[in-house]
């Protein structure tokens, strides 16, 4: 690029020096000198001109290749992203569609384990209604033959001692005492069958909560949002716990 400066100079100088036409304000200057000079700077222009010139030419060429070119990147990317976006919505409905497979079978498990629960506690409670109203009969019918012994006894002793007038007196008292004791031991029976009753009673009701609460907790886990979801293994753990 040094020797088109120093052509240039060396033209201006030419033209400076140039001997001037009367009544113009043209010059006549040395046509080989200025030639010689012409192609001395034509051949120091580095070749990337004549490259960038041919950019320029083909400018609007290459404008519409690369736009062409962006288009169908373009095109390409988005018919790319369509695909990914059906596969991505493929595998979630698949997701989706296996976490409610598992949701419903996990419900179904918690149905039937309930169904069971239940079934075992109304065959347990009717066992021990069975087992106490069987106690509470025996008592009962101890307490009544113990009541008619004593009767019986205090009739037979009122029947020995009724010719005489104190000691009929006092078979009557007795026979009194005998009877009440015997209404006694006779509500004490009852009270004690009703207090084991009661007992059993209350076992059966402590089960049947537990159930409850495992099914109710199931159903919360399978009401809440998708942590994608929902920690079955953890349920199924809270679940097993007691209480």
């Amino acid at each position: 690029m040094y020797r088109v400066f120093e052509s240039l100079d060396e033209l201006v100088t030419i033209v400076e020096d140039a001997r001037g036409v009367p009544m113009t304000s043209g010059c006549v200057v040395p046509r080989g000198d200025v030639l010689e000079l012409l192609d001395d700077i034509r051949d120091a222009l580095p070749n990337e001109l004549d490259d960038a010139q041919d950019v320029l030419d083909h400018r609007d060429e290459v404008v519409g290749k690369a736009a062409e070119q962006a288009e169908q990147t373009v095109g390409q990317a988005q018919a790319e992203a369509e695909q990914l976006m059906a596969q991505a919505r493929a595998e979630a409905e698949r997701m989706v569609a296996e976490a409610r497979m598992h949701a419903d079978r996990m419900l179904a498990e918690a149905h039937s384990e309930a169904d069971r629960a239940v079934a075992t506690g109304n065959h347990e409670y009717e066992e021990f209604v069975a087992r106490a109203r069987a106690e509470a009969e025996r008592m009962v019918q101890a307490g009544r033959a113990s009541y008619e012994q004593s009767v019986e006894e205090g009739r037979a002793e009122q029947a020995m001692l009724v010719s005489q007038t104190e000691v009929v007196q006092a078979a009557h008292g007795e026979s009194a005492r005998i009877v009440e004791a015997a209404g006694v031991e006779a509500e004490r029976l009852r009270s004690e069958c009703d207090a084991y009753v009661d007992a059993k009673l209350a076992d059966f009701e402590e089960l049947l909560d537990r159930t409850l609460r495992t099914v109710g907790k199931g159903r919360q886990q399978l009401r809440a949002p998708s942590r994608t979801a929902f920690d079955y293994s953890e349920w199924e753990q809270r679940s097993s716990m007691p209480g």
